[in-house]
């Protein structure tokens, strides 16, 4: 995805670009960025490969052999790194910040070395904090409340946007996610940063509730912040469990997954592996729009139905009922949609009784 996301950058760039892959390990991510996605504008476009162990600087070298055009290799603290670089005024089209653990350090010196319309591809692999089972890690790390959620790769992706978001904010520009996806272990997100903070923006910003007995689902901007309503218990016993703040807003840019699938087409298959193409094309289908997601093993099993409903067939029975919904492109087995819980699950019932 990152591959991609370069080639796309400089096939529609008509002027030098400068890419930073940050923590580069052995190389191999700037090599496909020089070998897949640089093209004919090698004079044009500058790779700056850096990684903080000075010992592998001679197998990076190795690695890089192939490539022509300039190429920078150093072997830097990444703070020092992108610091430098913002005193000396050299500002980076693409950097890639593949981290162990959580980024969140690093987040505001990367935005302040990235040109406008510039683009962060953003790793994390803290997956316990932001996915609720590290609730300090997540207080420190994200300046958020992080909870246990059925859907907890989505979950801890928009914690994840939200702290990017707000990192951006503070410096008076805007944030755009790109694509944003998860294998369980590692959390990634492609944003772009604008020069300006859409009008309105802020809503995306905002805060996600679950009842912990009936699995009712609110959630509410910052700026409109109130009460929370009755959730969907009959007794009235439930407990809402908050999260956030996180970003509420899309998570995938429909389009620009469109252009990156039509350009992955004009690669050879072999370099573009089915897995990825199938991401892609989930993606795009599920921009994200609202932060409601529901397993539909936990709705059969709330129903006592002895499988989940099909979820296709589920999909399209919201939308004829007038509903926003859309498998999930995050996690497996999850329905997006706007309905809520007791018309979500007399429509799985209805669907058992059609025999579907």
């Amino acid at each position: 995805m990152s591959v991609l996301l370069a080639r796309h950058q400089r096939s529609r760039a008509t002027r030098s670009l400068r890419w930073l892959d940050l923590m580069a390990g052995c190389g191999i991510r700037a090599l496909r960025w020089g070998l897949e996605a640089v093209g004919g504008h090698a004079a044009e476009t500058e790779l700056w490969i850096n990684d903080g162990d000075p010992d592998r600087l001679a197998l990076i070298q190795a690695n890089l052999q192939p490539l022509q055009g300039a190429i920078r290799l150093t072997a830097d603290a990444a703070d020092t790194l992108l610091h430098g670089a913002i005193l000396k005024r050299k500002r980076f089209d693409f950097i890639d910040l593949d981290a162990f653990g959580a980024p969140g350090a690093l987040i505001q010196p990367a935005l302040q070395a990235l040109r406008f319309e510039g683009l962060l591809f953003l790793a994390s692999t803290d997956g316990r904090s932001p996915t609720g089972h590290d609730r300090v890690g997540a207080i420190r790390s994200l300046g958020a409340a992080a909870r246990a959620h059925p859907a907890s790769w989505e979950m801890a992706l928009r914690q994840q946007i939200g702290l990017v978001a707000r990192q951006a904010w503070m410096l008076g520009h805007g944030l755009q996610p790109l694509f944003s996806f998860s294998e369980g272990r590692t959390f990634r997100l492609a944003l772009r940063l604008r020069r300006r903070i859409p009008a309105g923006d802020e809503r995306n910003l905002g805060l996600v509730a679950r009842c912990e007995r009936c699995g009712a689902q609110r959630f509410q901007p910052l700026l409109k912040l109130s009460g929370w309503p009755a959730c969907s218990c009959a007794d009235g016993q439930g407990r809402w469990s908050v999260s956030g703040p996180l970003w509420i807003g899309p998570l995938q840019e429909p389009l620009l997954l469109l252009q990156l699938m039509a350009d992955a087409q004009e690669l050879n298959r072999q370099q573009i592996s089915p897995i990825t193409l199938r991401l892609m094309q989930r993606l795009q289908a599920d921009p994200g729009d609202g932060p409601t997601v529901w397993s539909t093993d936990e709705l059969a099993r709330r129903l006592g139905l002895g499988g989940p409903p099909a979820l296709g067939r589920l999909v399209r029975a919201l939308q004829a009922a007038g509903h926003r919904a859309s498998a999930s492109g995050v996690m497996p087995g999850q329905v997006r949609t706007d309905a809520e819980l007791p018309e979500l699950l007399q429509i799985c019932t209805s669907l058992r009784g059609e025999g579907l």
